[in-house]
C-alpha cells in the first residue's frame, strides 16, 4: 500500500514514510493510493474478536509495510486496560434505533485517545523504518481535546518534542487545566491570542517553512504532526466504525449486512471521515450525518457546495467544533473528484487566497449521496443534553448533544428510522459547567471548575474520570500566552 498527495506533486511513499512525515512537501495531505477492500466475512469474523484485534485486521490493510507482529505490539501498548478498561468503545443503547458509541474511555476522556494512544508507537516504527535519525518535533494545533490527548500520548518518548498551542480563551476550563498541568521533559504548551484556525494556520505555515525545516534539520530536528493531518492520526479512528457496526449486531439491533446510519459531531471532518472511509471498505454504512454548531461551515458545504470561512466565528458551549477551517476536508475532496489534485489543488489555493472555493454540482451531488449536513445551536444544544437525561437518564455532553439533536432533524426532515449510532466524543465532565445549566434544577457552582464536576457528580451520580479529579492538586507548568503571529518564534526558541 502506498500514499500519494492529495495535491498530486510528491512521489509514492510507503506508510511509514507518510506517518513520520506528517504533512506531504507539497502542503496537500497524504492518502492511500487505493482503499482496500474487506470481506461481509472478515467483517463478521470480528464479532468475536477484542477491539485490539478488530484494529489489527482494519490497520494491516493500510500499513503494508508494518508486521502482523508489529501491529499488535503497538496496538496492546495503545488500548492497555490500565488506561481503557475491559472495552475501550461500549455502544450504549440509548433507545431502540439509537446507540452511543462512547469514545472517551480513555487517559483524557476525550475521543481523540483512540488515535493518540496508538500514534506514538507507529510514528517510532515508522522513524526507524524510514530512516529517520533526527529529533522528531511533534507540533500540535487544538482545538481543546487533540492538545491533551497529543501531550499524553508523546510525553516522555523517547526521539520526540512536543509543542502544542490552543486558543486562550477557546477551551473549557478543564481542557485548559488539563493542557497547562502536564509534565514530561519533552513537552511545550502555548496558548494563543486568536482561535483554532489562527493556530491551525500557524502550524500549517510552519510545517511549509522551507528555511526554517532546513534549519532544524542542521539541529537534529525534523517536524511531523500529532494533528488530523497526519495518517497515523486518522486510519485508527477507522477501527472504531467496523467495531460498533458488529457491536450492534451482537446486540440484536440490526441484522448483519443490514446499513446503518451513523452520526457525528465534527469540525476538522477527520472523525466523520473515518467513516467515510470505512463505508468504501465494504462496511454496511448508509449515510454520514455530519453535525455541526453555530460554526456550520461544513454544513453549509454539504448543502450548498460552497465552502466560504469568511463568516463570523463563535465561541460555543462546544469548543472543540468551532472550527472554521476543516483540513481533513481535502481527503473527501480527492476521493469524490476520482484523485483529481490538480483540482483538490487548486479548491485550496482559493481558499487561503479568496476565502472560498464552490464544487460543481456532479460533486456535490456524490457527497450528498454520502453525507447529510444539519447544524444546531446553543439553545438546542442545552435542551438535548436536559430531555435525554431526563427521558433516558443518559448524560450527553455538549458535542455528542449537537450530534444528537442533529439526528433528531434528519429523522424529521426524511422519516428515516434506519438504526443509528451517535459518536460521543467526551466526557460530559470536560464542559461540566454546561452540562450542568442544562439539567432541571441544577445550576453551576460558579467559576470554580472543580466544584462543577462536584455538583454534576451529586445531581447524576454518573463517576467523574479519576484523572480530570487530580488536577485540581496539580501545579500549572505551561503558563505563556502569545500572539498568534508569534508561533514560529515560539518554535525556534524552544528548539535552537
Amino acid at each position: 500500500m502506498l500514499y500519494v498527495s492529495t495535491r498530486g506533486k510528491t512521489d509514492l511513499i510507503s506508510s511509514a514514510h507518510a506517518i513520520a512525515r506528517g504533512l506531504a512537501e507539497d502542503g496537500g495531505l497524504f492518502v492511500p493510493q487505493r482503499i482496500p477492500v474487506m470481506r461481509l466475512a472478515d467483517i463478521k469474523a470480528m464479532s468475536n474478536k477484542p477491539y485490539t484485534e478488530r484494529a489489527i485486521d482494519v490497520l494491516l490493510q493500510y500499513l503494508t509495510d508494518f508486521t502482523e507482529a508489529e501491529l499488535r505490539e503497538c496496538v496492546n501498548a495503545a488500548y492497555d486496560k490500565k488506561k481503557f478498561g475491559e472495552n475501550p468503545v461500549p455502544l450504549v443503547q440509548v433507545n431502540d434505533n439509537t446507540g452511543v458509541l462512547e469514545l472517551w474511555h480513555g487517559p483524557t476522556s476525550a475521543f481523540k485517545d483512540m488515535a493518540l494512544q496508538l500514534l506514538p508507537h507507529l510514528l517510532i516504527r515508522s522513524m526507524a523504518k524510514s530512516g529517520e535519525t533526527n529529533k522528531v518535533v511533534i507540533l500540535v494545533a487544538t482545538s481543546g481535546d487533540t492538545g491533551k490527548a497529543a501531550l499524553e500520548g508523546f510525553v516522555d518518548v523517547e526521539g520526540t518534542q512536543i509543542i502544542v498551542f490552543y486558543p486562550c480563551e477557546g477551551v473549557s476550563d478543564i481542557q485548559k487545566r488539563q493542557m497547562i498541568t502536564q509534565t514530561g521533559k519533552n513537552v511545550k504548551v502555548f496558548g494563543i491570542e486568536g482561535n483554532f484556525d489562527d493556530a491551525q494556520r500557524g502550524v500549517k505555515e510552519i510545517f511549509n517553512n522551507i528555511v526554517l525545516g532546513d534549519e532544524l534539520e542542521k539541529n537534529g530536528y525534523s517536524f511531523s504532526s500529532a494533528n488530523s493531518i497526519n495518517w497515523g492520526r486518522l486510519v485508527p479512528q477507522i477501527v472504531y466504525y467496523f467495531s460498533a457496526y458488529v457491536d450492534a449486531v451482537q446486540a440484536g439491533k440490526v441484522n448483519f449486512g443490514e446499513p446503518i446510519n451513523f452520526v457525528v459531531p465534527t469540525g476538522n471532518f477527520g472523525d466523520i471521515l473515518a467513516g467515510y472511509y470505512a463505508k468504501l471498505m465494504g462496511l454496511p454504512i448508509e449515510r454520514l450525518l455530519c453535525a455541526s454548531n453555530s460554526n456550520k461551515v461544513l454544513t453549509d458545504f454539504i448543502n450548498t457546495g460552497i465552502y466560504d470561512k469568511r463568516r463570523e466565528f463563535f465561541k460555543t458551549i462546544s469548543p472543540s467544533m468551532d472550527i472554521l477551517v476543516s483540513s481533513n476536508l481535502e481527503r473527501l475532496l480527492y476521493s469524490v473528484t476520482d484523485q483529481n489534485a490538480e483540482q483538490v489543488a487548486d479548491y485550496m489555493k482559493r481558499l487561503n487566497t479568496e476565502g472560498l472555493y464552490q464544487i460543481d454540482n456532479d460533486v456535490l451531488k456524490r457527497i450528498q449521496r454520502e453525507f447529510f449536513g444539519a447544524w444546531v445551536d446553543e439553545l438546542e444544544t442545552k435542551e438535548a443534553i436536559g430531555r435525554i437525561y431526563s427521558d433516558y437518564k443518559y448524560l450527553l455532553d455538549t458535542h455528542t448533544a449537537v450530534a444528537w439533536r442533529a439526528l433528531e432533524k434528519y429523522r424529521f426532515l426524511t422519516s428515516d428510522d434506519t438504526y443509528t449510532i451517535v459518536l460521543s466524543t467526551a466526557s460530559p465532565y470536560k464542559f461540566a459547567d454546561s452540562v450542568l445549566d442544562a439539567l432541571d434544577d441544577a445550576q453551576p457552582a460558579g467559576s470554580d471548575p472543580f466544584a462543577n464536576l462536584a455538583e454534576l457528580h451529586e445531581k447524576t451520580g454518573v463517576e467523574i474520570p479519576p484523572r480530570m479529579l487530580a488536577l485540581k492538586d496539580m501545579p500549572v507548568l505551561h503558563n505563556e500566552i502569545i500572539p498568534a503571529d508569534k508561533m514560529e518564534l515560539a518554535v525556534v526558541k524552544n528548539l535552537l
